[in-house]
């Protein structure tokens, strides 16, 4: 972490919606979504909002020895968005309690405000969490496959 991780830091992402985002697309072995309108899925859309917190932050990381996981997200989803429209999402650091980072977020489709709200993610050294999720792997039973 260096030290211009602090509150404040602001950064806007923007993103084209591609049918590949919508919501029939979140989980194509399911009928019930596959029935769904084809607008911008809020599973799609929380990861946007992570990945423009991802964007923000990184700068001020020691990437990619040091990355961010999402560990809470609070967030609406007030609008519709079809694809073939841009999203924006705006996001501001708000607070640093340790290698927990607090985020402000929303999103935008050029026409509507499409969420709002909070975002927590959690410093992570990648290589001793690879080794915990290593660890846990062996846990698994035999042909996951």
């Amino acid at each position: 972490m260096k030290a211009t991780l602090r509150p404040g830091i602001k950064y806007e992402h923007k993103f084209v919606v591609p049918p590949s985002k919508t919501v029939p697309a979140l989980y194509p072995e399911s009928e019930e979504f596959m029935a769904m309108p084809e607008v911008f899925a809020t599973g799609f859309l929380v990861g946007f909002l992570e990945w423009a917190c991802i964007k923000a932050i990184n700068p001020h990381l020691d990437w990619p020895q040091e990355q961010t996981l999402g560990t809470h997200i609070d967030v609406s989803h007030e609008a519709a968005t079809p694809a073939g429209l841009e999203v924006t999402a705006t996001v501001e650091l708000i607070g640093v309690e340790g290698r927990k980072l607090i985020f402000r977020v929303e999103a935008h489709d050029g026409i509507d405000l499409i969420s709002k709200g909070r975002h927590e993610r959690f410093i992570i050294h990648k290589e001793k969490f690879d080794a915990k999720v290593g660890e846990k792997k062996k846990l698994m039973p035999f042909d996951q496959g």
